[in-house]
């Protein structure tokens, strides 16, 4: 009798993961260190509430070091368009560290979502400008070419050529754009208040002139151009305008009285304010959805940045301060709460990584990523920040403590870009989870 071995089974080839890549990389942590730096150096606690005091909408000398000088501003912007050709994931590290030092500096509203909403516009697709390796300052060495869809009609090619131009000025932090829409406008939303279809905001007439208004718009004070929504002759469209006096004798900014401090709001007045039309109405909601969704998804790392200050300084406090003989962090009660606040903290940074790589991948399941992360980063930073006030006991309630600051921010950013039952409602829709019987 003889053996016969059994034929050599073929090997297949493995199966490419889905699963997102939630560790920083190399170059991102030495981006982490090169802003955090940068920060402790320029932004101590104390030039935070000066800065307050003094009534600034925001930095300018800081804005001038990280936009221009480190090149952050265009960290989302291809190298081929005057950017540094990296992705959501390095622009999530940025904003963990402007959350973490409150910064008063409009990095989320100019070099995230009006630079989205301008990519979208100039045919730039999602995760075009994400390879995963670029080191700042200065661009990779092996940085893709941008994806760019070529516009089909005239005016779509005239509406990209405003719109690479702007991206260029924004790219070089030179300009600050916004998007000039309510702060609490989340993503998906079915028609952005500006561009619905009835009883439309802002509307343009065929010279590109608008006439409207819109309120509770974030960092407009300190925007060189306002990208408005608004309903033209030929539907909706998205409209680019100088805030200079000079160019824009119709435009009015009016400062409103706003929760967080180091973001300003103010109410947009258009009165025959002259613009340039960026996108028409084929692409202004997909580009206004794109941009939403990004600054909602990238918004969780800067709540991520704002939680972790709140847990590493209130347990410095409570290990220095003693009664009864020992430092009153030691105390079971107090032990509880931070580690509840710590366990929180590890879900949130999963969430917001996975969000971030969605977005830097231009993964089918970005909305996804997205609703998760804002559901669940939105509450996890007000409790810190709660229980950093509190844990501080009385000198927790004072003006020159900065903890009010972040109690601030984590509040306005709660509602910021849609609450988290907003984002939970998106989530089950995507999710196809039906909702509980009435």
């Amino acid at each position: 009798m003889t053996h016969t071995d059994p034929a050599p089974t073929p090997l297949r080839p493995a199966a490419p993961s889905n699963a997102p890549d939630l560790l920083y990389r190399e170059h991102e942590e030495d981006l982490r260190s090169a802003v955090r730096a940068l920060l402790a150096d320029r932004l101590p606690t104390g030039a935070v509430l000066a800065h307050i005091d003094a009534g600034r909408a925001y930095d300018a000398g800081l804005w001038r070091v990280l936009a221009t000088d480190l090149g952050l501003a265009g960290l989302l912007v291809p190298d081929a368009l005057g950017g540094q050709g990296a992705g959501a994931r390095e622009a999530a590290v940025v904003l963990e560290e402007l959350g973490r030092a409150v910064a008063p500096v409009p990095y989320l509203t100019s070099a995230v979502i009006a630079t989205e909403a301008l990519l979208a516009c100039a045919g730039v697709s999602n995760g075009a400008a994400s390879h995963g390796s670029a080191a700042v300052p200065g661009p990779p060495a092996d940085a893709a070419p941008p994806t760019v869809t070529q516009p089909a009609g005239r005016a779509e090619e005239a509406d990209a050529v405003v719109a690479t131009e702007l991206l260029a000025a924004l790219a070089t932090g030179e300009r600050i754009g916004v998007l000039a829409v309510p702060l609490s406008t989340a993503p998906g939303t079915a028609h952005p208040t500006a561009v619905r279809a009835d009883t439309a905001a802002v509307r343009a007439d065929a010279r590109a002139t608008l006439t409207g208004e819109v309120t509770s718009v974030a960092d407009a004070l300190a925007a060189a151009v306002l990208l408005v929504p608004a309903r033209g002759p030929a539907g909706a469209g998205l409209y680019a305008v100088d805030t200079g006096a000079a160019i824009s004798p119709g435009l009015r900014l009016e400062p409103t009285t706003a929760l967080d401090p180091t973001r300003p709001l103010a109410r947009v007045g258009l009165d025959g304010a002259p613009a340039r039309r960026v996108a028409g109405p084929v692409a202004a909601g997909a580009a206004i959805d794109r941009a939403l969704r990004a600054g909602a998804g990238l918004l969780a790392s800067e709540q991520l940045g704002l939680a972790e200050w709140c847990l590493a300084e209130t347990v410095r406090h409570t290990g220095e301060r003693h009664q009864f003989g020992r430092p009153v962090g030691s105390f079971q009660a107090l032990k509880h709460r931070m580690a509840r606040i710590w366990l929180d903290l590890v879900s949130t940074r999963a969430a917001a990584r996975a969000a971030a790589d969605a977005l830097a991948a231009g993964a089918p399941d970005t909305p996804v990523a997205v609703a998760v992360a804002q559901a669940h980063a939105a509450r996890v930073a007000v409790h810190a920040a709660q229980e950093c006030v509190q844990l501080h006991g009385g000198i927790g309630m004072t003006w020159e403590h900065p903890a009010h600051l972040y109690l601030k921010r984590a509040k306005s950013d709660e509602i910021a870009l849609g609450t988290p039952g907003r984002h939970q409602e998106a989530l089950a829709d995507l999710v196809d989870l039906p909702a509980p019987p009435a």
